[in-house]
């Protein structure tokens, strides 16, 4: 599905749709702009709009009650940034959705009873759960004691979520309802995040996506929690990242490789943080475990988080991923990927906001014949070429013969392929650690008094990688 606004048009929506984008790019005015254009045709549409800022208490007043029956005015409310009795009007969908369901249990007695919908409200809950009183207000009782909680007393998380899940859950009964049938029906959902930790996120998106299977309704969510997208499914939600001042949104589905990435970008919710310790994006395994490695060893002075793609060509889609994510979240951040030279050129070109490196030597592997690497595996260059030649005397009859042959002949430690080399070169230099341990601890290591001479590890790694990453600094 297709809409066209002023000024902007979303390309691509499917059942529950997450635009997400930074504070200030225009979300809120994104999805205020679609409930005006669709919200006047009560013929074909059924939209409900809820505003990012959910003021109030979780409290029965007779005056909000009596403005939520005036329609105008509850869209109008609605419409603003800040809803101060927000919370209040939500009090009143909870009683408008036991009726609701009532009704729905009157045409079909295998439906869902009201005690089922509380129960599945209060699973959203840790601390406090709601309970039906003797009248129609919300009645809260503390899980663990069991003893009566006033409304007021609830934090901002509980009260957003309490509120949420009333608005969503009317809104999905109603959408059910045959006075609708026919209609496009949207759900506009403006920061779902606000108060609520990561863990309460993923359990509210999971409300919405279980609440709306089944009934074509469209979910249109504006966010800046990279965590939110975490806790959707792929195969029916899409996402939209936006900067300001695009003409066009193209959603596109939650992909595998946007779901690996989402949680390094989750543990960085403010840019400050990101920015103190951005993503390094890693071909496989190996190098993941290397940069691991060399985070732990420096002590803080390394400061990203590495991520694998898995291979080359997926490392190219993650780098797209998060440049979007990047642009959309955070101000002024970056990101960097590091990969196998190969047979390629050394030099590689930006992606955006992603710096892009390529290792002077060949692969990553190469990185244990570095005389730095070596030096920490107990040898140095001239007795390791020494212990290849020991090791051609004894093993030839070994897989790996040839293989070693070809390398000895020339010892071309920086372009030779030598992946299936590597444990053997751990067993020559006399090392019973890992070699991705080994090279991390080796890179941990580095510093302005390092080598840069030829068989340097600085040489294997690159000047790219050195200055953007800062392996050469002084400590």
């Amino acid at each position: 599905m297709d809409i066209s606004l002023d000024g902007i048009k979303l390309k691509g929506i499917e059942s529950i749709n997450v635009v997400l984008g930074k504070n200030g790019v225009g979300k809120s005015l994104l999805l205020r702009d679609i409930d005006t254009k669709f919200s006047q045709d009560k013929e074909n549409y059924l939209v409900k709009y809820i505003s990012p800022e959910r003021g109030g208490e979780l409290t029965f007043q007779s005056a909000v009650e009596q403005n939520v029956r005036n329609e105008k005015w509850a869209i109008g409310q609605r419409r603003r940034n800040r809803v101060s009795e927000f919370r209040s009007m939500s009090h009143s969908q909870y009683r408008a959705l036991e009726t609701l369901v009532l009704r729905k249990r009157e045409r079909d007695a295998d439906a869902p009873s009201f005690d089922d919908i509380v129960a599945k409200i209060n699973e959203l809950l840790d601390h406090v759960e709601l309970v039906r009183g003797a009248t129609t207000d919300m009645e809260f009782r503390n899980k663990e004691s069991g003893k009566p909680q006033n409304a007021d007393t609830l934090s901002s998380g509980e009260s957003e979520l309490l509120s949420l899940a009333s608005e969503i859950l009317a809104y999905c009964y109603q959408a059910e309802h045959r006075d609708n049938a026919g209609k496009t029906k949207f759900l506009l959902i403006d920061e779902p995040d606000v108060h609520l930790h990561p863990d309460l996120q993923h359990r509210l998106v999971r409300l919405i996506a279980s609440s709306c299977d089944g009934k074509e309704i469209i979910v249109l969510m504006a966010t800046h929690s990279t965590a939110l997208l975490g806790a959707l499914d792929g195969a029916s939600a899409s996402v939209a990242f936006m900067t300001k001042g695009v003409a066009e949104l193209q959603f596109e589905p939650i992909s595998e490789q946007l779901r690996n990435v989402i949680p390094i970008f989750g543990a960085h919710p403010l840019t400050n943080v990101f920015s103190e310790s951005p993503i390094l994006l890693v071909e496989g395994e190996s190098d993941f475990r290397i940069w691991q490695q060399a985070v732990r060893s420096s002590n803080g002075r390394i400061r990203v988080w590495p991520c694998a793609a898995g291979d080359i060509q997926s490392l190219n889609n993650y780098e797209q991923i998060a440049a979007k994510i990047i642009a959309s979240v955070y101000d002024n951040a970056k990101a960097y990927s590091i990969r196998d030279r190969d047979d390629q050129q050394y030099e590689i070109v930006d992606l955006e906001n992603v710096t892009r490196m390529r290792l002077k030597c060949r692969a990553v592997e190469n990185l244990i014949l570095a005389d730095d690497v070596l030096e920490l595996a107990g040898t140095n260059w001239d007795d390791f070429k020494h212990g290849v030649a020991d090791w051609l005397k004894v093993n030839t009859h070994h897989k790996q013969f040839e293989q070693m042959d070809a390398f000895a002949n020339g010892f071309d430690r920086v372009g030779t392929n030598v992946k299936d080399l590597r444990n053997i070169f751990m067993a020559i230099a006399g090392s019973a650690k890992p070699w991705e341990v080994v090279v991390g601890q080796a890179i941990a290591a580095l510093n302005n008094q390092s080598s840069q001479e030829e068989g340097s590890l600085a040489l294997f790694l690159g000047p790219r990688a050195t200055a953007a990453l800062q392996l050469l600094a002084e400590w």
